[in-house]
């Protein structure tokens, strides 16, 4: 059964949420103060965090960021706020995705889902790929795939999870246009509902982090379809280290 938490000070709200998620056999926690609920979502062991964005003591983005400094937990914003802005910012403080009040409970339980199945499909993956080291050089990028780390030259670039899924993905689709649409199916889920600038928000990020001042980007941007990286600028091998 998956242990879920729920840090919302909406009293009917989360009552709702926790009576339909206990119908659908989860096992469920409510907190209402932020800071109670971070003490929570920190001391035991849950499967998601389902986290309202404005709360009593600390915010959820404050909550949000410090769960993802300890923990990998799959969180799920849950807030009136919908600007692109906001959903990039929750995103970027360690949410795995992100549901606008008011919504249909069909929609936050099948978000749910789709978390908790990324969980096990990531899982699955990294016990497959146990104690392998595959390093593909990009330019003079080199990224080591087993812990997930890029360098540039002899420098340590510092990706989010998703920036280093977004130059993983292009890297594994070299010399094909990878449409906007097919980079939020692969990366925040087939579920998602976030729109396609989100990605370009993303993009822009990956981009300040990877490129050389004064030189063209790593990623092309292919106009009004998506984006790419190309052979000729990519030297690929596979090690075991």
């Amino acid at each position: 059964m998956s242990k879920i938490l729920i840090i919302e000070d909406e009293k009917n709200l989360a009552r709702f949420v926790e009576l339909e998620l206990q119908h659908e056999k989860y096992d469920t926690t409510v907190e209402s103060n932020g800071r109670k609920g971070l003490d929570l979502a920190l001391r035991d062991n849950y499967d998601a965090i389902l986290l309202d964005l404005m709360l009593p003591d600390l915010n959820g983005l404050e909550i949000a960021r410090r769960v993802r400094q300890e923990k990998t937990t799959p969180i799920i914003m849950m807030t009136a706020r919908d600007s692109v802005i906001d959903r990039v910012s929750g995103l970027d403080h360690g949410a795995d995705d992100y549901i606008v009040k008011p919504f249909a409970i069909e929609e936050l339980l099948a978000r749910l889902r789709a978390v908790l199945r990324r969980v096990q499909i990531e899982k699955r993956a990294s016990g497959e790929a146990a104690g392998v080291q595959r390093v593909i050089r990009f330019n003079d990028l080199t990224i080591e795939t087993a812990n997930r780390i890029v360098h540039r030259g002899d420098k340590t670039v510092d990706l989010t999870k998703r920036e280093y899924n977004l130059l993983m993905t292009l890297i594994e689709h070299k010399n094909n246009v990878v449409t906007r649409e097919q980079l939020l199916k692969k990366i925040w889920g087939s579920d998602s509902k976030i729109e396609t600038n989100v990605v370009e928000v993303y993009v822009r990020y990956l981009r300040n982090k990877i490129d050389v001042p004064g030189r063209s980007s790593y990623i092309k941007t292919v106009r009004g379809t998506g984006y790419m990286v190309r052979t000729d600028e990519l030297d690929e091998f596979d090690t075991s280290l």
